[in-house]
Order: C-alpha cells, then sequence, then structure tokens
C-alpha cells in the first residue's frame, strides 16, 4: 500500500515543529555534529505495521541526508522482537525526529492492528467493518489510511462526502421523510444519503423515502435482525453502537454489509515499537 502525500507534508513539518521547539538542546549539546548513526526499528510487540512511509517522508523532511530501510510493507504483521526498519544518517538528525516519528508509528500500527483484530472477528461473512470520523483532528488522513492498512474499509472523509441524517438532523428537519426529501431536494445525485435509525418503525420510514443505507445504531440483535429483514436488499445496512470484538460475530451474523467502529480510531493503545541505535 502507498499513501498520497498532498497535503501531508504541512501537517508533517507541524509536527516537526511542535516537538522540536527552538532546538533540540539535549542532542545539540553532547551529541558531536560529525557523529553518524544507524537505527533499528523494533516491534516489542506483535501487530500489523504502517506509518513506514510517512517515517521515511517525515525525516526526509528534517534532514535529506537520512535514509530509511525498510524490512517489511504497510500492512504486514510482525511479531515481538522483530526488526522490521532501519535508518541511517546524521546521529543529531535521527534523534531530533526519533519521538515525532515513533508517535506516528506507534498510533498508526495501533489503529492497523486492532482493524485487522476486527476484520477477523467477522471472517467469512458479508459484513465489511469501516471506520468513522472519530479521529484526533489533523491525523484523520493518516488514520484512515491505516485502517486500510489493517483490511478495514473507510466510511466518510468528511461532512461533504456524503448524506448522515443522524437523531438531531431528524429532529432539527420535522421528521426522517421530511430530512431526506430535503437531502435528495437540495444535494448532488451523486451522494448517497444514510439515516439513522434507532427502532423498528424509522427502519420502515427510512426505507420509504428512499434512504440508501439505514443505519441500526445501538440495536439489540434481535431488533437488528428484523430491521435487516424488513430491508431486504433494498438499501444497505449499517451497524452501529458500542460495538466491541466480543460482539461482532453475532452482529455480522444478522446479515449487516457494515459494522461502523469508532474505536478503531479515536482509543486505540500505542503499539509497543522501540527505535535502538547499533
Amino acid at each position: 500500500m502507498s499513501i498520497d502525500f498532498l497535503g501531508l507534508d504541512e501537517f508533517l513539518v507541524g509536527a516537526l515543529r511542535e516537538d522540536i521547539g527552538t532546538g533540540d538542546v539535549t542532542t545539540l549539546s553532547c551529541v558531536p555534529e560529525s557523529a553518524v548513526s544507524t537505527g533499528r526499528f523494533i516491534a516489542k510487540e506483535p501487530g500489523v505495521i504502517c506509518g513506514l512511509d510517512v517515517a521515511k517522508r517525515l525525516f526526509a523532511l528534517l534532514d535529506e541526508r537520512i535514509e530509511m530501510t525498510t524490512f517489511v510493507q504497510d500492512g504486514d504483521f510482525v511479531e515481538t522482537g522483530s526488526c522490521f526498519a532501519e535508518v541511517t544518517g546524521p546521529s543529531r538528525s535521527i534523534l531530533t525526529g526519533e519521538r515525532t516519528v515513533l508517535n506516528l508509528l506507534q498510533h498508526l500500527s495501533a489503529i492497523s492492528t486492532k482493524t485487522a483484530h476486527m476484520v477477523k472477528s467477522v471472517e467469512g461473512t458479508k459484513t465489511k467493518i469501516v471506520d468513522t470520523r472519530k479521529t484526533m483532528p489533523g491525523l484523520r488522513v493518516l488514520a484512515k489510511y491505516a485502517v486500510k492498512c489493517g483490511g478495514g474499509h473507510n466510511h466518510r472523509m468528511n461532512l461533504s462526502d456524503g448524506v448522515l441524517i443522524k437523531d438531531n438532523h431528524i429532529i432539527a428537519a420535522g421528521g426522517i421523510k421530511q430530512a431526506v426529501a430535503a437531502a435528495k431536494n437540495n444535494c448532488p445525485i451523486t451522494l448517497k444519503i444514510e439515516v439513522e435509525t434507532e427502532y423498528l418503525g424509522q427502519v420502515e420510514e427510512a426505507l420509504a423515502a428512499g434512504a440508501d443505507i439505514v443505519m441500526l445504531d445501538n440495536m439489540a440483535l434481535e431488533t437488528m435482525a428484523e430491521a435487516v429483514k424488513l430491508v431486504a436488499g433494498k438499501a444497505l445496512t449499517e451497524a452501529s453502537g458500542n460495538m466491541d470484538r466480543q460482539n461482532l460475530r453475532k452482529v455480522a451474523e444478522t446479515g449487516v454489509d457494515f459494522i461502523s467502529i469508532g474505536a478503531l480510531t479515536h482509543s486505540v493503545k500505542a503499539l509497543d515499537i522501540s527505535l535502538k541505535f547499533v
């Protein structure tokens, strides 16, 4: 997999500036300017690696003399103790960029790893695991890339990507029928219209209004299964709300097309990765 760096350089430079401040006083004061080092990226726990291209680009922006060699690709699984990449160049530059690179690698790899676990949980069903917009500001493009590296799929990238009529939209618009009709009248015909529903009556309303996707939000398994039968292929179905690895299989077995999981991106635990000089 590869990543489009259009627009990301500004983010990466900002990340470096945030960490470096007016200068890396520790490195500048005790490491000779002429020193050259080689460092190895080591996985300290098993997981799916993501962010290698980002790390390469960040090092290049910091110092074009730094060379990074990778032994795996984004989306590859690594075992504990694996050396999956190596970096060589001016010691000062590597040390200055180390924390920012590791922060991104650890976070993106955590997203990919969690996604891979979720995808594995629904293996053999037709259900696809998708992400949400619950990402840290500024990190959405990378976070959604990490989801794809883990075998998942992307929901909307931003608010302009599709119509998603949720509970507050329904109240503000005066009902599902009114909200969908207004969306059909005001939005480009190329955009899909999704409606969030909480009970079977709303599912019927969304179908009657012509929704393309019906979200089944926080429904009990029995109700969700009934909703899928009610939709009967007339629209796509998406299960959402407190989805975790323990209940994913049963949710998928109801026949839903998608399961959206905010936890893929909003609350992952960093994958333990270190950079060790040799």
